[in-house]
């Protein structure tokens, strides 16, 4: 069996390198920071590479591309620790081609993949935790429209996006409603996260809703799958930065005439992070591979990479930390920044232990991982 990616999938992972290493340097993110954690010109030039229409289907304007697409650019763009929500457009553009009405479809895809539209999900509730059937969120029927009244938190550039996702109870089963930002009854509170993006409360007290579907849970497991891949790529492309900055920072630093990289205690734990890493690799393909199975099969898969992502992410970031030193923790340096992202995608769409939680829920007779 052949592994190797297609000289498709190889260009476009140059092409976003590339972008990265000349366009999305350090400082652009610090100012990017500074400025509240968004760059609306930032995503305009992912538009402009096309990654924008990724996960969005010929037809409807985007690229068509599939699931190992979009896992090597999330590699890359997490490289570059890059702040923008590209993960949103691809959990959008899969959603809304999966499971929207043709006119829905009409009005949102193409706006999404050209970039000229940004749309994110917003389903996190204080009460839920990370349950997805869990939804305080009411809609209520208006002629032929909805209103939705909750609240959603930790909405991933909420104050900036134009509409969002949302699960909301419909006559009593979870559904899910795209409300436009600009909309009556919509107010958004942003705020500057852990790792330096953009996030908000969102407020929605009987906002005009489009249905998107009337079966909201297995839509939103869906979002979620779909953002727990591009998480698990974006922390192999997080965690590979981190372990090449500690390893030059071990061959430069010297302690006793000598780098500190031929001190043996030093080298196990560069071994060890390598080790956590390419476990993280294999299960990032692993939960992108399966992206296209029967839902039960790819929610059990995608909770299992999320357990393994999250014990490498913890590893490697705190092995990276401890390996530099006092340096590790201070702003100037750029390995602090690559900590606090691990530490941030390691609780997206659930934390290590929720996702442990659902392997053993999910555990079948045979529990070897690809059962």
């Amino acid at each position: 069996m052949d592994f190797d990616f297609s000289d498709d999938q190889q260009q476009l992972r140059d092409a976003v390198r590339k972008w990265v290493d000349k366009g999305y340097d350090f400082e652009r993110r610090r100012k990017a920071v500074a400025a509240g954690g968004f760059d609306r010109a930032a995503y305009g030039e992912l538009a402009d590479l096309g990654l924008t229409g990724l996960a969005i289907a010929e037809a409807d304007g985007g690229l068509g591309m599939g699931p190992i697409e979009r896992m090597v650019v999330m590699e890359e763009l997490g490289r570059g620790l890059v702040l923008e929500p590209l993960a949103q457009t691809l959990i959008a553009g899969t959603v809304l081609g999966a499971h929207a009405p043709a006119d829905l479809k009409a009005d949102w895809l193409p706006r999404i993949a050209s970039g000229e539209a940004l749309v994110v999900l917003a389903q996190q509730e204080r009460r839920a935790r990370y349950r997805l059937d869990v939804c305080d969120a009411q809609a209520t029927p208006a002629g032929d429209q909805w209103t939705v009244t909750g609240t959603k938190s930790i909405v991933p550039a909420g104050d900036q996006a134009d509409a969002f996702l949302v699960p909301a109870m419909a006559e009593g089963q979870i559904a899910l409603f795209l409300v436009e930002r600009q909309a009556a009854g919509v107010a958004t509170q942003g705020y500057v996260t852990q790792d330096g993006s953009r996030a908000a409360e969102v407020r929605l007290l009987n906002a005009p809703a489009r249905l998107v579907t009337r079966d909201g849970l297995a839509a939103l497991e869906l979002a979620v799958d779909t953002g727990i891949a591009a998480v698990c790529a974006e922390a192999v492309g997080v965690m590979e930065q981190t372990l090449a900055v500690t390893a030059e920072y071990l061959n430069t630093r010297k302690q006793f005439g000598v780098p500190i990289a031929s001190f043996q205690a030093l080298r196990h734990r560069v071994a060890d992070m390598k080790m956590q890493l390419e476990l993280a690799r294999s299960m990032s393909y692993y939960a992108s591979l399966k992206l296209g199975a029967p839902a039960d099969e790819r929610r059990r898969a995608l909770a299992r990479a999320k357990v393994q992502l999250g014990q490498s992410m913890r590893f490697v970031g705190q092995q990276a930390v401890q390996l530099h030193g006092g340096i590790g923790v201070t702003d100037e340096y750029i390995v602090s920044h690559y900590f606090k992202k691990l530490t941030q995608l390691e609780m997206g769409f659930g934390d290590t232990l929720h996702h442990l939680g659902e392997v053993s829920a999910r555990m079948q007779d045979t529990a070897g991982v690809f059962a």
